[in-house]
């Protein structure tokens, strides 16, 4: 049977692909893929030296237009130009400080040094994996790799999302082992050591807090004695103080910190830096440095909203918890009135004898001071807060209400903070002797 023609007159339908054979001998194939951003048809042109070559190309187009997967029009940006513009235009005012700072340094530092040139619609898997070798190689840790994996994904989910590539290569990047920490909350006797010692220094209960509460560094840092409800002996947890890196307010910033740009790469019996790889060279165009730019702004001590909205919480005070603010209170009362004029009034629960708040850095190496003089062993000041989850467990809290005491927002964070002791374990030892040997 004679193959159906088009009855003259009439033309194929608006969107309809088209193939035909061009004067210059090659096959042409035209396929519609929607509408650009001027509103004109984005039009597809593909040619090949075969009918069959071409039937193939249409139909790989047609089959990315049907899925919603179509690429944006004209030449793929490179590697370096994409990912500049995804965290200045889209991460960097969107997220936290924090979280922008990663960004930045997995972005500069090790990103667009090692795979800026590459087009963002031709780089594969293996490239990001070799990245990550070659990180490990240098003597940086694991997490790191891990940190730049994590920002790559970001970065090229949203390429996808847009339509620029029609897959993210980063999805089946595999990135290094990591290694969880081991992490040991406190047993009782430890936490005994801990609030005794804590109880001698000055500041100490802000120690007893995070080992009674949980509360993280920058809110237990952030707290001020407004947010103390005497009549209920509640605490309100609203905000955290956060140190911020300074930015430049000045015309050059390369200029401004020329002083202190690194030029050249350590020597290999270097000292300085010991406990982590020596850092490299700055760039070229470097603009760094701007916590020495005479102009600076936005850095030092920020306070900032806490985490998340789980994390805005009221907590009630245990009667012995609460009697010892109070007389911190009155500890601090004095400070003020031996300091005069030169106390800096900022409504601090927590300060330092002129009454600016606490440096997060200086309180992270009183936290080592007091686990020294505690006699207890090496921790870090957030397993504080792992202590009082678990602390929770143990006495039975249902889920729901710990959720709400530690500020979380799904239920999964019990499985990360709540861990099995010790203590736990010979319990359940004792509770197995009583119920199968009990006669």
């Amino acid at each position: 049977m004679a193959p159906k023609k088009r009855p003259e007159g009439t033309r194929r339908p608006n969107g309809a692909s088209s193939i035909y054979l061009g004067s210059d001998g090659k096959w042409h194939g035209w396929v519609t893929m929607g509408v650009r951003d001027n509103g004109k048809p984005d039009r597809r042109h593909v040619q090949r030296k075969s009918e069959g070559e071409v039937i193939e190309a249409v139909r790989e187009l047609e089959k990315q237009r049907d899925s919603g997967r179509v690429k944006k029009p004209g030449r793929a940006w490179t590697v370096e130009k994409w990912l500049t513009h995804w965290f200045e235009n889209i991460a960097e005012p969107s997220v936290r400080h924090k979280a922008a700072n990663a960004y930045r340094t997995a972005v500069y530092r090790h990103l667009i040094p090692n795979l800026g040139a590459h087009r963002i619609d031709k780089i594969e898997p293996e490239h990001f994996e070799k990245l990550y070798a070659k990180m490990l190689a240098s003597g940086l840790k694991p997490g790191t790799a891990h940190q730049v994996h994590r920002t790559a994904r970001t970065a090229f989910g949203e390429a996808y999302r847009r339509g620029r590539i029609a897959r993210n290569p980063v999805e089946l990047a595999k990135a290094p082992r990591l290694e969880e920490p081991e992490i040991e909350p406190f047993e009782a006797d430890e936490i005994g050591q801990l609030l005794v010692a804590a109880l001698a220094r000055r500041n100490g209960v802000r120690f007893v807090l995070a080992l009674a509460l949980g509360t993280r560094q920058g809110e237990t840092l952030g707290l001020k004695w407004p947010r103390l409800d005497k009549k209920r002996r509640a605490l309100r947890i609203a905000k955290q103080l956060q140190r911020q890196t300074w930015k430049h307010g000045c015309d050059d910033p390369h200029r401004c910190g020329a002083k202190y740009h690194k030029t050249q790469p350590c020597k290999e019996d270097c000292k300085r830096h010991q406990r982590k790889p020596c850092p490299p060279p700055c760039p070229p165009d470097c603009t760094s440095h701007a916590r020495w730019c005479p102009k600076r702004h936005g850095g030092g001590l920020v306070e900032v909203d806490v985490k998340s909205r789980a994390g805005r919480r009221g907590i009630v005070l245990p009667d012995r918890l609460y009697e010892l603010l109070i007389a911190h209170e009155e500890q601090q009362a004095k400070e003020r009135e031996l300091a005069g004029s030169e106390w800096h009034e900022g409504g601090w629960m927590f300060a330092q004898p002129n009454g600016k708040p606490l440096d997060p850095r200086r309180d992270l190496d009183e936290w080592k001071e007091l686990l020294e003089e505690a006699g207890v062993r090496e921790a870090r000041l957030h397993d504080a807060r792992h202590t009082a989850a678990t602390v929770l467990l143990i006495l039975g809290v249902p889920e729901r209400a710990v959720m709400e005491f530690m500020g979380w927002s799904n239920t999964a964070m019990a499985k990360r903070y709540q861990h099995i002791t010790g203590g736990i374990r010979s319990d359940i030892a004792e509770r197995l002797n009583g119920f199968l040997w009990a006669s």
